[in-house]
């Protein structure tokens, strides 16, 4: 909640001030974080009455700030790397990107149970801080400057809804943010994997590590085949199959009972679900002019992050009412059905050839 509140208030800031800097407050922000983290497992506990009731309030206060420094973060960083990465580079810096991402979502996890056995949530969090310390110095590292973006007399709100009419006059940004908006809504079965791997597949914490793993891996395997590629010629047509073959992935897991085939169908939405992510984020820094990249990309992390946190509550409301399964399957129908719709409304999408031949909207019609 914080992360989305403060999205288009970050998007404005990122397109008015040098974007490297704002990249590196935010994180040093998240240092601090790691570092009261650290303090708070370090310290001794119930000393005083109330101590518990302090440190939980103070955990939830380190969680709002650290999601407001990531609404910064995220805008920053993908808007200074459209100004870093040559346009002819957006696909494959993007597929790359979005694959150590789902590898560091993988390993991420695994790392800090390892390291929570072998010395708790204080040597976690120190490694964790750690590791933010050595991302802030490889980003101190980059020795660039955005380029000075011409002073406007907007209104600070006018500013801020920017990035929301730029994606409402933009059809193929709009049909493709949609598109993943709601798969993820209604297609999403990663919040209900705890009661499959318990009551429907009876593999224990053992096969549910390898079902949550198992999306991730299919979406590293297929980043790493599609560096390997020139881009896509047909992108609309593309990214409609691969949304749709997510939803269908999804199908055959709520019908699965067998666990092989459940894993099976899990990779598969994971690789169809980077195919997505891959043109999403291309079309993003493609279409989008430069001084509007941070309130845009602000939009973006609204649509992500809405799908992701709403999509795991209505797993959670239907799967009371219907069941786990029917519930995914339910999710993986009304995806397709939104694939339908977009395709039959937006034509331009479903036409759309190579992104990187598109030319980027201007400034002009984006302040339209």
């Amino acid at each position: 909640m914080p992360a989305i509140v403060t999205a288009l208030y970050a998007g404005h800031v990122v397109d008015t001030q040098d974007r490297r800097r704002i990249a590196l407050s935010a994180l040093i922000v998240l240092v601090g974080c790691s570092i009261a983290l650290w303090s708070l497992a370090h310290s001794t506990h119930g000393i005083v009455p109330g101590a518990h009731s302090s440190r939980l309030s103070a955990i939830y206060a380190i969680i709002v700030v650290s999601g407001i420094a990531r609404a910064f973060l995220q805008p920053a960083r993908q808007a200074l790397s459209a100004e870093l990465v040559p346009r002819e580079l957006y696909p494959n810096a993007i597929t790359w990107r979005s694959g150590s991402w789902q590898l560091a979502a993988v390993l991420g996890p695994a790392i800090g149970g390892g390291l929570y056995a072998l010395g708790g949530t204080s040597l976690a969090y120190a490694v964790d801080a750690a590791l933010i310390i050595t991302a802030v110095l490889v980003l101190w590292s980059i020795r660039h400057v955005s380029a000075p973006r011409a002073e406007t007399n907007q209104r600070m709100l006018t500013s801020l809804t920017s990035g929301l009419r730029f994606v409402r006059g933009e059809p193929i940004i709009l049909g493709a943010m949609s598109l993943d908006l709601f798969s993820v809504l209604f297609g999403g079965a990663t919040a209900l994997l705890p009661v499959f791997a318990a009551e429907i597949l009876h593999v224990g914490p053992a096969g549910l590590g390898i079902l949550r793993a198992a999306p991730a891996a299919g979406a590293i395997i297929t980043s790493i085949t599609l560096t390997q590629f020139p881009p896509f010629e047909r992108t609309g047509r593309t990214l409609l199959l691969a949304v749709a073959g997510f939803g269908l992935c999804t199908i055959g897991f709520g019908f699965s009972k067998n666990f092989a085939w459940s894993a099976l169908f899990l990779w598969g939405s994971g690789a169809c679900d980077m195919i997505s992510v891959v043109v999403r984020s291309t079309l993003l820094q493609v279409r989008t002019p430069i001084d509007l990249m941070g309130r845009v990309s602000a939009v973006n992390q609204i649509f992500v992050g809405s799908s992701n946190e709403i999509g795991g509550f209505e797993s959670g409301v239907t799967a009371r009412w219907f069941g786990a399964a029917n519930s995914v399957m339910f999710g993986g129908l009304a995806t397709l059905g939104v694939v339908a719709l977009v395709a039959w409304r937006l034509p331009m999408l479903r036409r759309m050839g190579r992104l990187i031949s598109e030319t980027p909207a201007t400034s002009p019609r984006a302040n339209a």
